[in-house]
């Protein structure tokens, strides 16, 4: 029995190095051992790529390690020392060796040679995370079915808010540039991206009519700047028929044809629903070569369209070319208020002036005003909310072109200002 109980002694020693090498040791930096080539560096990787089950799996082991090793002391106790008094002594013992010998020593020893005491823990770690894999998640599962569901997390130990955790670990590590860090945050935030945050909205598409003249079609891709046009149905302008290249109809005018029309040239054109996660349609855009998706809403109606270039920029930051013209969507004013374009997202906002401004039922400030006030806006009206007042400036027909956002109190010691 005492052997059992020091092999248990043992398994929670390494089950804490191991948890905090899956916990601290991020994708970037398991990668970079990959690229050196240093053996049982792909173990290592796999952790890292799948933290939150790994992490599931580890703790659950823990607790159940930590339980039959107190009731083991408690029976030795019992057996050894007899009475009350032997049974306290020996849990005493049990809780002074489990936090020493089991969890600080190994945590700590993990910490200071976290690279090492990965590789050394790897494949073991994968077998054992794959092995009781079933077994955690039997327990999370029926853990989860006790607990009302207000809010749909993966785990009680781990999450996918876990990966997260590579942001913070990447500000630790010196290796990485802020630029690189910003970017790998970027790709992760990626998953919790829907189409419609970042599509062009139905408004600002560029389309052309599918009995255009050539002529006309190509002096629209010439003066916009586009490689590719949504072509519509001229009997009815919300419904796309295909895309037009550019370089087709460039290549038929460039040999004298003409008069041929273009109706040949159209492609057709790929559908996604607004509500589909970003990281996806770029994986699916990459494998099918395809660059401009048109994007729908729950009825199948025209929402937008979303381009690679669009996904991309959510990693990399916008991407500026020669024809690209569009005004800022944030301008700082003399007077310290912000003109905000209408389309930048809520959450945006909400990074670049710290605020908690309601998300719900839309994605961009424009969508905000809207909901709010529940009417279309007219210039000059004002809402306050979270500590900001936001003026609309520009109405555009039926759509919220600028808004001003200031801070309350600047607002507010305006009036003061003016009257000194």
């Amino acid at each position: 029995m005492l052997a059992v109980a020091l092999a248990l002694l043992v398994f929670t020693a390494y089950l804490a190095a191991a948890e905090t090498v899956v916990s601290r040791c991020n994708v970037v930096r398991a990668l970079r051992l990959v690229e050196e080539e240093r053996p049982r560096a792909g173990a290592l990787l796999w952790l890292a790529e799948h933290r939150a089950s790994s992490l599931n799996v580890l703790l659950t082991l823990t607790v159940l390690a930590r339980v039959t090793l107190t009731a083991l002391g408690t029976l030795l106790g019992l057996a050894l020392l007899g009475g009350v008094g032997g049974v306290v002594l020996a849990v005493a013992l049990v809780v002074v060796a489990s936090l020493l010998l089991g969890e600080v020593t190994p945590r700590t020893l993990a910490l200071r040679h976290l690279e090492a005491t990965g590789l050394a823990l790897a494949r073991s770690t994968r077998l054992l995370v794959r092995g009781a894999g079933p077994v955690a998640h039997a327990v999370v599962t029926a853990g989860r079915a006790l607990v009302p569901r207000r809010h749909e997390v993966s785990g009680p130990y781990a999450s996918d808010d876990e990966l997260r955790a590579l942001e913070r670990d990447g500000e630790e590590d010196e290796e990485l540039e802020p630029e690189e860090r910003a970017m790998i945050r970027s790709i992760f935030e990626l998953a919790d991206t829907i189409v419609r945050e970042v599509m062009v909205p139905r408004p600002d598409m560029v389309t052309v009519a599918a009995d255009a003249a050539l002529d006309d079609v190509v002096a629209v891709a010439i003066e916009r700047g586009l490689s590719r046009l949504p072509v519509y149905d001229p009997r009815d302008a919300d419904a796309i028929v295909g895309v037009a290249y550019a370089k087709d109809l460039l290549a038929r005018v460039a040999v004298g044809e003409g008069d041929r029309g273009w109706a040949d040239l159209t492609r057709d054109a790929t559908f996604v629903p607004e509500t589909k996660r970003c990281d996806e349609l770029l994986r699916e855009l990459q494998e099918a070569a395809v660059h401009l998706a048109v994007v729908v809403d729950e009825y199948g109606e025209i929402a937008g369209l979303v381009t690679i270039e669009d996904l991309l920029e959510e990693i990399v930051g916008e991407i500026v070319d020669e024809h690209d013209r569009e005004e800022p969507l944030v301008e700082l004013l003399p007077d310290e208020t912000m003109r905000i374009d209408a389309r930048l997202g809520v959450d945006d906002l909400n990074e670049l002036l710290g605020a908690e401004l309601p998300q719900e039922g839309w994605d961009t400030v424009g969508g905000l005003v809207f909901g709010t006030l529940g009417r279309v806006p007219v210039e000059g009206e004002t809402i306050d909310l979270d500590g900001l007042t936001i003026t609309v400036e520009r109405v555009q027909g039926r759509r919220v072109g600028k808004v001003l956002v200031a801070r309350r109190e600047q607002v507010e010691a305006a009036p003061e200002a003016d009257g000194t």
